[in-house]
C-alpha cells in the first residue's frame, strides 16, 4: 500500500475536504496548493498523478493530531472535534426525496397478475 492509498483512505474515512487538508498541512507549518494536493488523489495512469512523500504524509498526520487533540496550550477532546463533524453532515432541514415519495405510495394498491398475457 503507497502513501497515496492511504492518505486517500484517511480523507475517506474522516470526510475531509480538499481545504480541510490544506489547513490541517498549514497547522503543521507545511504549506501546500489544492492542485498539489490533488495530483495525489488521482489514478495512478493520470498524467497529473503524483506520488505522495514521506514528508507529505507525516506532516499530515502531525497536523491532524494537532487538529483533533489540540496543542498543550489548548488542548482539545478528539471525540468532540470529529462529533462536529459528523453533526455537520448529517443535519437536514427537509426530508430527502426517497422519503417524501414513499410518503406518496399508496399502501392500499395489490400487484396485479395480467391473465391475458400473450405468451411467445
Amino acid at each position: 500500500m503507497t502513501n497515496n492509498d492511504i492518505f486517500k483512505k484517511l480523507r475517506v474515512a474522516l470526510m475531509f475536504r480538499d481545504d480541510e487538508i490544506v489547513e490541517i498541512l498549514k497547522l503543521a507549518d507545511f504549506k501546500i496548493s489544492k492542485s498539489e494536493l490533488g495530483a495525489f488523489f488521482r489514478k495512478e495512469d493520470h498524467p497529473n498523478y503524483m506520488e505522495c512523500g514521506d514528508q507529505v504524509l507525516r506532516n499530515f498526520l502531525n497536523g491532524l493530531v494537532i487538529h483533533l487533540r489540540g496543542t498543550k496550550e489548548n488542548p482539545k477532546h478528539p471525540g468532540d472535534v470529529l462529533s462536529k463533524k459528523v453533526v455537520k453532515t448529517v443535519e437536514r432541514k427537509t426530508p430527502s426525496f426517497k422519503a417524501q415519495q414513499r410518503k406518496k405510495i399508496d399502501s392500499n394498491i395489490t400487484n396485479v397478475k395480467y391473465k391475458n398475457k400473450k405468451k411467445s
